[in-house]
């Protein structure tokens, strides 16, 4: 008790003397970030989830570091996020990585490729595995630090104007799709169609295209797309656990002090969290609703499942074999999902299985 008392005395009077709390206090730095999102302001989940962060960046700074959030174009246009980090143009992105899988394909595997990991299987990689110790090394080509922020969760398989009764029916199907799926996708005849979230139900409605995904029943509500393709078609295969991410200019984050950057980690760590929880409690809802309405749900056929899961794995050998980022996460990657399933295929599967099948 002695001793404890003299330490605590002492170590009191050290700060008291030093006047080390204010040193503290006023070594943080005012700043002023702005971060460009990828997504339009009335998809509240999936762009809401970069206010989420930069609220929480200004609460734990008392106000003294504030983050300006931008829709996708107020900077610079969706496709323009990568460049506009890597140059400074903004200090700050938030995106879907598999978006920019043209520059190369490693980007898709920062966020999902079709029969990739779910969404608690991708956040166990990037924090546990070594997904996040590897991306942060890709991103390094493109002045890039990078922090999870966020996840839908497994998404839906999009709405279709007719109903998809075998892998046949896709040979020639107009289909809205994005990021590296699209090629697994044209591997089974399907057109691939890049077309922004708010020309989708334009182009679905005057028949442009023929099918059309998004994300999943409350952002698809939203935009209305039961109103003129009326089959919903599940699982969506190729975003099994979406991640979405925080790009950050090496240059800026490496002028932050040790305790901002703890506070950006903190902060993208929460909205992380955030977001999937908001999808998980509004997607019920949604679905209701809509199946309410009107709206048909299908399975996708097996061979529909069968057929995608083979050209996905072929595709895969074949980007392995020409890009080495490419295969250097992807190997680790497919490592882990290998482990992660026979995990899965017990307890969790077991679990979930008999709950759903229940009248509740």
């Amino acid at each position: 008790m002695e001793r404890r008392s003299f330490v605590q005395g002492a170590g009191l009077a050290g700060i008291l003397a030093a006047g080390a709390a204010p040193a503290i206090t006023h070594a943080q730095q005012n700043l002023r970030w702005r971060l460009t999102s990828g997504f339009p302001k009335p998809l509240d989940t999936i762009y809401g989830a970069a206010e989420v962060f930069a609220k929480k960046v200004g609460e734990m700074t008392g106000g003294r570091f504030q983050i300006s959030v931008h829709a996708a174009a107020e900077i610079v246009p969706m496709p323009g996020l990568v460049d506009a980090v890597q140059n400074g143009t903004v200090e700050m992105g938030h995106t879907a990585p598999y978006y920019y899988f043209g520059k190369d394909e490693a980007f898709a595997l920062g966020c999902a490729i079709p029969f990739g990991l779910n969404s608690r299987q991708m956040s166990a990689w990037a924090y546990e595995g070594n997904g996040l110790r590897l991306m942060r090394e890709f991103y390094r080509n493109y002045n890039i630090m990078s922090f999870p922020g966020g996840n839908t969760g497994a998404q839906m398989g999009g709405w279709f104007r007719k109903e998809i009764k075998s892998a046949a029916d896709f040979k020639g199907l107009k289909f809205r799709i994005g990021g590296f799926a699209g090629r697994v996708m044209e591997r089974m005849g399907v057109v691939p169609q890049n077309i922004p979230g708010g020309e989708i139900y334009q182009a679905l409605e005057k028949g442009t295209v023929d099918a059309a995904e998004w994300v999943g029943p409350y952002d698809d509500q939203k935009l209305g797309f039961n109103k003129v393709a009326p089959n919903y078609y599940y699982p969506g295969f190729w975003e099994g656990g979406p991640q979405l991410d925080f790009y950050v200019n090496t240059k800026a984050y490496d002028s932050l002090t040790p305790e901002y950057k703890a506070i950006i980690e903190s902060a993208a760590a929460y909205a992380h969290v955030d977001m999937q929880a908001k999808y998980d409690a509004r997607n019920p809802v949604a679905l209701k609703q809509l199946v309410g309405s009107g709206t048909k749900l299908f399975r996708f056929p097996k061979d529909v499942m069968e057929t995608a899961f083979k050209e996905a794995h072929a595709l895969y050998s074949e980007v392995s074999a020409r890009n080495p980022n490419f295969k250097k996460i992807y190997e680790d990657y497919a490592r882990f999902r290998t482990d992660q399933n026979l995990w899965f295929r017990f307890a969790e599967a077991g679990f979930d299985d008999f709950m759903q099948a229940q009248k509740l």
